[in-house]
C-alpha cells in the first residue's frame, strides 16, 4: 500500500487524525476574512463585464505580426473606447470594443485595416447586443435559485435540515469567493464565466455530501453511548474521507489548471480561459468549504440540540470520573462491558474501534 493510502486507512480507522471541528473558530475567521476581501473587491472594483453583457463589437483579424499593445492602441484610438485585445493561439487577434452600433463598427473596421496594413474584408466584425447577455444572466440567476432550492430540499430529506443549511452556506461561500476573485484580478465576465460558476456547484457539493453521508451513518444511536460527543464523531467522519477529498480535488484541478495556464496563458484561448478560471477557483474553494466550513457548521448546529447537550455532559462526566479513578470504563459508560458503544449499522466502527475480546465470557478458561 502507498504511503498516502496507508495514511488514508489510518484516518478512516481513527488511528490518526486532525481535529478540524475543535478549531472551527479559526476556520470561520479565515473564511470571513476571505469573504470580506472578496466582497470589498466586488464593491470597489466591480466586475469587468464582457461585451455580451454591455453590447459592442468583436473584431477578429487574420494572422498578423502586430502586437497586442499596438492593436489595443489602434482600436482605442479608432473607437474612442477602451479596447480589449487577446492574442489567439493561431496568431490572430480578437479585439473587443463596447458600446458600438453598426455604423461605428464599420468605421472602426476600416481604420483597423488601414493601421494594421491589411484588407478590411479580412477582418471579421461581429456586433453583440446587450440584450443577449441580459437574457443569459437572467436565466443563470433563475437556474441558480432553482438549484439552491432543490439542493436544500434534497439534503433536508436525505439527511436533515441542519446539514442542508450548512451545505447552502458553503455554496454561497464558494460563489462569493469565486466572484470576488474575478473582481480582484479583473478577468472579463463572459457567458463562459457563468457556465463555469454553475458547474462548480455540483463539485462543491460532492465532498460535502460524502462527509455528511458518513456522519449520518455514524450518528445512528449516538445518544446510547458516553464515549464520544457529536463534534468528535463529525471530526472522525471528516478525517475518514479526508484523503478521498484531497485526491478527487487534485484530480479535478489538474486538467482545469492545464486549461487555465496552458490553454489560456500560452494559447490565448478566450472563453476557455473564462471557464477554466471560474472552475479552478470554485473547485479549490469547494474543497476548502467541505472540510473547514460545512462539517464544523453541522457540528455547531447539532450541539445546540438538547439531546446532544445532554450527551456532551455525560461524556465529560465520564471522562472526569475516569481521570479521578472513581470508576471503571464500563461503569462510567453506564452499560455492561459487552455492550456496543453505538447500535445500528457500522456506527460503532465509526465512533470507536472495538476492543478485542468484546462479548467474551468472563468465566475461567477451561
Amino acid at each position: 500500500m502507498s504511503r498516502l493510502g496507508d495514511i488514508g486507512a489510518k484516518l478512516y480507522r481513527g488511528e490518526i487524525g486532525y481535529d478540524f471541528v475543535a478549531k472551527r473558530k479559526l476556520w470561520y475567521g479565515v473564511s470571513i476574512l476571505i469573504t470580506v476581501v472578496a466582497i470589498a473587491g466586488l464593491a470597489i472594483r466591480g466586475l469587468n463585464m464582457g461585451i455580451e453583457f454591455k453590447g459592442g463589437a468583436v473584431f477578429t483579424t487574420p494572422k498578423t505580426s502586430v502586437s497586442v499593445s499596438q492593436a489595443t492602441d489602434y482600436a482605442t484610438e479608432a473607437s474612442g473606447h477602451q479596447a480589449i485585445v487577446q492574442k489567439l493561439g493561431n496568431g490572430t487577434l480578437r479585439i473587443q470594443v463596447s458600446d458600438m452600433d453598426t455604423q461605428q463598427a464599420t468605421k472602426v473596421q476600416n481604420q483597423l485595416a488601414q493601421d494594421m496594413k491589411m484588407s478590411a474584408d479580412k477582418i471579421d466584425a461581429e456586433l453583440v447586443g446587450p440584450s443577449w447577455g441580459a437574457q443569459i444572466a437572467n436565466k443563470a440567476w433563475t437556474g441558480l435559485a432553482i438549484f439552491m432550492v432543490l439542493v436544500v430540499i434534497y439534503l433536508a430529506i436525505a439527511f436533515e435540515w441542519r446539514m442542508a443549511l450548512a451545505a447552502l452556506i458553503a455554496l454561497i461561500h464558494d460563489l462569493t469567493i469565486t466572484v470576488g476573485v474575478y473582481a480582484l484580478v479583473g478577468f472579463e465576465v463572459t457567458p463562459g464565466t457563468v457556465i463555469g460558476l454553475l458547474t462548480i456547484l455540483g463539485y462543491s457539493l460532492y465532498d460535502t455530501v460524502v462527509v455528511f453521508d458518513g456522519l449520518k451513518e455514524g450518528a445512528v444511536g449516538i445518544t446510547k453511548q458516553n464515549k464520544f460527543t457529536y463534534s468528535e464523531l463529525a471530526n472522525r467522519s471528516l478525517n475518514g474521507t479526508l484523503v478521498r477529498s484531497i485526491n478527487t480535488t487534485v484530480v479535478a484541478l489538474l486538467p482545469v489548471a492545464g486549461l487555465l495556464f496552458i490553454g489560456g496563458g500560452f494559447l490565448g484561448a478566450g472563453m476557455l480561459n473564462d471557464i477554466s478560471l471560474s472552475l479552478f477557483v470554485g473547485l479549490a474553494a469547494g474543497a476548502y468549504s467541505s472540510i473547514f466550513i460545512a462539517t464544523p457548521l453541522v457540528a455547531d448546529f447539532k450541539e445546540r440540540d438538547p439531546q446532544m447537550k445532554a450527551l456532551r455532559k455525560r461524556v465529560l462526566a465520564r471522562r472526569a470520573a475516569l481521570a479521578k479513578g472513581e470508576g471503571t470504563d464500563s461503569a462510567a459508560d453506564g452499560g455492561q462491558p459487552g455492550q456496543e458503544e453505538v447500535t445500528g449499522g457500522d456506527a460503532a466502527a465509526v465512533v470507536g474501534p472495538r476492543s478485542q475480546g468484546r462479548g467474551r465470557s468472563s468465566g475461567r478458561r477451561r
